[in-house]
């Protein structure tokens, strides 16, 4: 029998590919958008791990998604940095969510607030990302747009407090092994990682409206 970390990458192996390979992010990485592009997608994610680590404190008692609640993974502070790289010290004003970043990020918030086993699909989804192919991300926008290696514009990407992500990787999936869920919590689990690929995806794709590649 599968454990639950590999029925979780199994299920959702279709959706998290169709967000790997959007056009949006294929052309990113490829080094055919510009930094403008690079900057408003830090943006989009800025109100994803608004929604994910505000109030996260809260449920650090929480049985199911307490041991998820690990501050070395927080994103916020290293994505304001970002985007004051970015944007410069007015970011903040000039900020805006796409509509499909809206709906994902108010997801997330629902789930915080009224659904542990829902919060970890998302938080499983975007930290356990960060730091598989978010490093893929970090590396083409070094070489691409020059920023310091592991500095300013990317630092979103860089777990200072993760000494060894590989091994920190093994034991978080061991984490979702053990989580205390029945079985249909399980699969409504399962079914919340499928949505947060697609939420994924329909940022992507509202980003590549907003930067389409000219013929």
């Amino acid at each position: 029998m599968d454990s639950f970390s590999t029925v979780i990458r199994t299920a959702s192996h279709e959706q998290h590919t169709e967000a790997e390979t959007s056009s949006f992010m294929s052309d990113l990485l490829g080094g055919r958008l510009g930094v403008e592009a690079y900057a408003r997608y830090t943006e989009q994610l800025w109100f994803v791990y608004e929604a994910l680590e505000t109030g996260a404190d809260r449920l650090t008692s929480d049985p199911v998604a307490g041991p998820f609640i690990r501050p070395e993974l927080f994103r916020l502070a290293a994505l304001e940095r970002d985007l004051a790289h970015l944007r410069g010290a007015g970011w903040r004003a000039a900020l805006s969510a796409l509509p499909a970043t809206e709906a994902y990020a108010a997801r997330v918030r629902q789930c915080a607030e009224q659904w542990p086993g829902g919060y970890i699909a998302h938080h499983y989804t975007r930290y356990l990302g960060d730091l598989s192919g978010g490093q893929i991300i970090r590396d083409k926008a070094e070489k691409t747009w020059g920023f310091a290696r592991k500095g300013d514009g990317v630092r979103f990407y860089v777990f200072e407090g993760i000494g060894n992500p590989a091994a920190f990787k093994r034991g978080y999936r061991e984490l979702l092994d053990g989580i205390r869920a029945d079985d249909l919590e399980r699969q409504r689990i399962v079914a919340e990682c499928k949505r947060a690929f697609a939420s994924n995806t329909a940022v992507f794709r509202a980003l590549g409206r907003e930067f389409p590649l000219s013929a």
